[in-house]
């Protein structure tokens, strides 16, 4: 096997001359990617024999079907495919070296042909393309073909064991590196990493390729393909276009995007939203549709031609070309369709100022993502429990552990095995092959925990998607740094740096500053690391030791994050919390509350990510105020004697793990604040219980829907208040949605009985259709978050709506293809998380390019009306449009954004001005659809479905908005006076509301005609008006 290396490589000092000529080229046209080359070898009908040639004879077993064999028994047909594809227009052929690994070779006991094999295949292709380019003197290039082999490193060939795998990262990367090897000699222009079905295969594969191209071979030019099997938009090994575009972004590639398994018209959602997510050029080569009932594919190349362009007049492509079922007839129809198309010009820069990470699924830490929850219960060192597991070989249960941590709302799952008597390294990757069968844990990203670095690395190699590890420091000089951090960025994660150096811990905040400045200038400068990668612990140390020395630790971790976050751009701080309270062992009411206290104020001044068992903190708002003082005291060193006086509270008010507050005093309360306490703290024990008492209540809640829009929605409110101000975590957020949904579960059956009683004394008939309208409701693609949904659904449901839920993670072409054949009515977008807003913004502008006119409602902690004013088209030209063409429905809030980092800072703007503006969603719980404020749902789709109401509807929403901007506009260009000489006063004429007047000259019309300018429609004061 090849081993690790662990030399440091500097940075090359400039691009190869060649990607700088094919970058100029790709911002001047659409280039032409050649067709399948399987195709056209099955079209040869090649026999046994064809495929043994004189060499292989007598070879041991059968060889047909190993096409890249072909470029050695019959290189001549190979070549003349070759050139058949360059004169039909294409201007780069692939190899013929898909499978010519000697993994994938071993199949047919060639293993040891791999590198003649790659090299062979490209002196054939090199040499079709140097006649072509003497034939017509355009340029030609050759990309070699790397494929993803046979094996897999995410997913076990074993039912039984799920942790079992067919091949390791050594041995792929020993694999790629002789094909790599292979292909460069035989002269490619370009690497093609293409057909990935599993990210983890291919980030072994760009490992190779880095250590080759900075060492023994020039840098070149590299192009990366994936492979997403079906309409759910995932690879095979379960990760989304857009993690799967952050897990390898890391390899810097030239082009990046999507080849086989699907037709141009299923990939083309899939080509959007890697484009969206890359400012690397896109290349894009679907198979000639989906292969009928016999295998085939009958995609003429006119209608294959036809949706490729579509791709390119919506300025999505760089690159286009052909996969499986495409023939040279479909390149030379898609060149010449393309030809006259302008290319995708990619971003500058779309990942500034954002930590990028990715499981099976992305998340991205940006300037206002809220504090990040690093779960820590999945360490040897600090779970008793997980370690217990893991040392009796018992790995299935601590998988468990995992699956609650990210259940209670970890972000990022931390990973440490340091143990003594385990063997780290077989322990980390056995473990993390068992996450990798778990999509529930796999979709969140790993930190990978240890001191011992051959630990690291066993837990790189089996992660697919973009990790951290956790940690390396200069505690063994700059060499050892810089080779460890030159592999770390080489696997392609984010760093966290520890506050160490030559010649130890820094504890004061001068030196936690001086060691993290000096690193990441080392990162910045000398490996190449993106600043946004870069993580640092500054070390929280334990306070409360009786040591004088330690008194201002807490203090000194506050102060040097906020120097770290103003004097470092785009590092990130983070820090294991459990250490500041490790001298209160034993006390955890006591610890609990000691980190909520230090939290509440460290991510006030620039703590982003911490491992933190989140779930068990209390509110800092709630925790008792003799408590929260002694905690204040303790952190802040306000008083000599706080350590002391913080014990003696725990001797006199704590006995082991019990808690400090009685449990059952909040029961002496009424009814709906005892509501509101369950909700807030996450307590599910009497929630059904006193949702039955506020039914109870005939007179002031008469049906079980007043008692989700009370008492409920009031809980959930204070929940989103607190959520906002940083009083309380996401974990605990996702507690106070689990008790809400238990209440709301118990209001269902008689919400359900209340319709059809409803039903039922109307005289409707079964057959007949009952409902006011059909609602398509759904969690956009990429969220999981639906508690707030089902509420509306609920809500909805009670008054006569069919709701019709689709669930969550839904991808846009499922969305309309339902609404479509349900004939929705209208459709209900929900999203929590700040890339969703992007999934609904897709939605509506797919929903326009098809012509879609069906109302969209859209709700989330993303969206507002202030952000609709800040970045579209002013609200009233919008309805004016939409009543021009007869559209039912816009949207209530922004649909179309280009700029989703603005709206953030409008949003988090309107909260630290303290605008109180009315909002489709009013505050920040689990799925956010809560704060749509449920009925208030209803009573759109109400008015939308009403002929008499929805002219005024229009005029009242115009003049909301109108209100807001007024209030709001932020975009004057001057302050103070203007001076307009000879201005003509008729360009006001448009801009004058008369309204006023008329009313001062009791000219008033009646409704729905009361309003400028359509009181000329009013028959009763028309003529006076025109007069």
């Amino acid at each position: 096997m090849t081993p690790t290396i662990h030399d440091f490589s500097p940075e090359n000092a400039c691009r190869c001359p060649l990607e700088m000529e094919l970058q100029m080229v790709l911002q001047k046209r659409i280039m032409i990617l050649d067709g399948g080359m399987g195709t056209m070898i099955q079209q040869l009908n090649f026999t046994e024999e064809d495929f043994r040639g004189r060499e292989f004879k007598e070879h041991p077993c059968p060889l047909k079907g190993n096409n890249d064999m072909l470029s050695i028994t019959q290189p001549d047909a190979i070549y003349q495919i070759h050139k058949d594809y360059l004169l039909a227009g294409a201007d780069i052929i692939e190899t013929n070296s898909f499978s010519s690994t000697s993994i994938a070779q071993a199949d047919y006991q060639l293993k040891h042909l791999a590198y003649r094999l790659n090299k062979t295949s490209a002196e054939l292709a090199k040499r079709a393309a140097g006649d072509v380019t003497k034939q017509t003197g355009r340029k030609c290039y050759v990309a070699g073909a790397i494929g993803p082999t046979n094996k897999t490193l995410s997913v076990s060939p074993s039912v039984e064991r799920p942790d079992l795998r067919n091949t390791t990262f050594d041995e792929l990367v020993e694999a790629y590196s002789e094909q790599v090897r292979g292909l460069l000699d035989g002269g490619v222009d370009i690497l093609l990493v293409e057909t990935i079905f599993d990210t983890a295969n291919a980030k072994a594969a760009l490992f190779a390729i880095d250590l080759l191209c900075g060492k023994s071979y020039p840098p070149t030019p590299l192009f990366i393909s994936g492979t997403v099997v079906d309409r759910s938009g995932r690879t095979l090994s379960g990760q989304t276009g857009e993690a799967f575009v952050i897990s390898l972004s890391h390899a810097k590639p030239l082009c990046i995007g999507l080849n086989c398994a699907l037709g141009a018209t299923e990939m083309r959602p899939f080509i959007e939203a890697i484009g969206k997510t890359t400012t690397a050029f896109i290349i894009s080569y679907p198979n000639a549709g989906l292969p009928n009932t016999f295998g085939v594919y009958d995609e003429t190349p006119e209608v294959t031609a036809s949706h490729l362009k579509d791709f390119a007049v919506s300025g999505l492509v760089n690159i286009v070309g052909g996969c499986c079922g495409t023939t040279p007839q479909h390149i030379r129809a898609i060149a010449k369709v393309v030809e006259q198309c302008q290319p995708r010009q990619p971003p500058n820069d779309l990942s500034e100022d954002y930590l990028l990470l990715s499981g099976l699924e992305p998340f991205k830490i940006g300037p206002y993502t809220n504090f990040v929850n690093i779960g820590e219960r999945c360490n040897v060192a600090g779970s008793r429990k997980f370690a217990k597991l893991i040392m009796a070989g018992n790995y299935e249960e601590a998988v468990n552990i995992a699956k609650t941590q990210v259940e209670m709302g970890a972000q990022i799952l931390d990973i440490n095995m340091d143990e003594g008597m385990l063997d780290g390294p077989k322990a980390m990757a056995r473990f993390c092959n068992l996450i990798a069968s778990e999509p529930d844990i796999a979709r969140v990203p790993l930190c990978i925990d240890s001191s011992n670095f051959s630990v690291i690395e066993a837990g790189l190699k089996c992660c697919q998607g973009k990790c951290i590890v956790n940690s390396i420091s200069l505690k063994e000089g700059e060499q050892e740094f810089l080779s460890r951090a030159n592999i770390v960025k080489r696997y392609g994660a984010a760093i966290v740096v520890m506050a160490f150096d030559e010649e130890g811990q820094a504890t004061d905040t001068e030196r936690k500053v001086d060691i993290c400045t000096r690193a990441y200038n080392l990162l910045v400068s000398k490996v190449g690391f993106d600043s946004n990668d870069i993580i640092f612990d500054p070390n929280i140390l334990t306070i409360g030791t009786g040591m004088e020395e330690h008194n201002t630790f807490a203090i000194d971790f506050i102060r040097a994050t906020r120097a770290i976050k103003e004097t470092l751009p785009g590092a990130r701080v983070s820090g294991g919390v459990s250490n500041l309270s490790f001298s209160f062992r034993g006390m955890e009411a006591i610890r609990e509350a000691m980190h909520s206290v230090f939290l509440y104020h460290a991510i006030k001044d620039g703590m982003d990510m911490g491992i933190v068992n989140a779930g068990n903190l209390p509110v800092y708002d709630e925790i008792d105020k003799e408590l929260l003082s002694l905690c204040e005291n303790l952190i802040w060193n306000k008083e000599t004697d706080a350590t002391d006086k913080l014990l003696a509270y725990a001797q006199n008010y704590t006995a082991g793990e019990k808690k400090i507050i009685p449990s059952d005093e909040w029961r002496d309360r009424s009814v709906e604040e005892r509501l509101e306490y369950a909700l807030v703290k996450g307590i599910e024990k009497y929630i059904v219980e006193d949702t039955e008492k506020c039914l109870s209540q005939v007179v002031r809640y008469t049906r079980p829907l007043h008692v989700i829009e009370g008492p409920l929605m009031d809980g959930m409110k204070v929940v989103g208040d607190l959520f906002s101000s940083g009083k309380l975590f996401l974990p605990q957020v996702i507690k106070s949605a689990r008790v809400m949904k238990k209440a709301v579960s118990y209001l269902i059956p008689l919400m359900e009985n209340e319709r059809q009683e409803k039903m039922a004394s109307s005289g409707t008939m079964e057959e007949t259709d009952p409902y006011q309208g059909t609602i398509v409701l759904a969690t956009v693609k990429g969220d999981v978050h639906d508690i707030g949904k089902n509420i509306v659904g609920v809500v909805l449901g009670c008054n006569n709506f069919r709701v019709i839920d689709l669930g969550v993670m839904v991808p846009c072409d499922k969305i309309l293809r339902e609404a479509t054949e349900r004939k929705a009515d209208f459709i209900g977008l929900s999203g929590l998380i700040t890339p969703s807003l992007d999934e609904m913004i897709h939605v509506a502008k797919e929903m326009e390019r098809l012509g879609l006119k069906i109302p969209l409602l859209i709700g989330g902690a993303t969206t507002s009306k202030v952000i609709d004013l800040g970045v579209m088209v002013p609200c009233d030209k919008i309805l004016r449009e939409a009543t021009e063409r007869k559209a039912d429905f816009i949207g209530l809030s922004g649909l179309i954004t280009p700029s989703l980092d603005e709206m953030i800072h409008v949003a988090k703007e309107m909260e630290r001005l303290g605008l109180k503006i009315p909002l489709l969603i009013g505050g920040a719980t689990t799925s956010n659809w809560d704060l749509m404020l449920h009925s208030y749902a209803m009573h759109q789709c109400s008015k939308l479905l009403e002929d008499t109401v929805r002219e005024d509807f229009f005029e009242e929403l115009t003049d909301e908005y109108e209100e807001i901007r007024h209030d709001h506009y932020d975009s004057l260009k001057f302050l103070g006076t203007r001076v307009f000489d000879s201005y003509n006063l008729r360009n006001l004429i448009d801009y004058i509301d008369w309204k006023p007047f008329f009313d001062v000259w009791q000219l008033r019309g009646k409704y729905p005609n009361r309003g400028y300018p359509k009181i000329f429609q009013d028959k009763t004061v028309c003529l006076e008006l025109k007069s």
